[in-house]
């Protein structure tokens, strides 16, 4: 039986229900995709990742990434962090995420492209 139970209609045809981590990965993303205070009445949600984006990568930018990467995936409780590495890209900043959903303890790795021409995060 799911722990958690929710829905998505981006990209989907017939079947709209999401579960457990699958859930969580649109969740996530959403977080990712959303400019922080772009969401009416929820002025923290979202991130402000995409501001550093165009800053020159260095290990002062590299580490505001990684607070802002922990910062977003904290504001889900279903979700524990167990790893962030981080690899510039030509168009963009590769981000992948070891995340263990809090009932259980085996982590995934997410790998989120943020494309900066598209200006959108994306599973690769």
């Amino acid at each position: 039986m799911p722990t958690f139970i929710g829905f998505n209609t981006i990209n989907q045809n017939k079947k709209f229900t999401l579960v457990d981590f699958d859930l969580i990965k649109i969740d996530l993303l959403n977080a990712f995709n959303i400019r922080q205070g772009e969401l009416v009445g929820r002025p923290g949600y979202g991130t402000i990742l995409w501001n550093y984006l165009f800053e020159n990568q260095t290990q002062e930018t590299q580490q505001l990434i990684y607070n802002e990467i922990q910062r977003v995936c904290a504001g889900d409780p279903r979700v524990y962090i167990s790893g962030i590495q981080m690899f510039p890209q030509q168009n963009g900043l590769l981000i992948q995420v070891g995340l263990a959903v809090v009932p259980n303890t085996n982590a995934q790795l997410l790998s989120i492209f943020f494309d900066q021409q598209q200006r959108r995060a994306t599973y690769v």
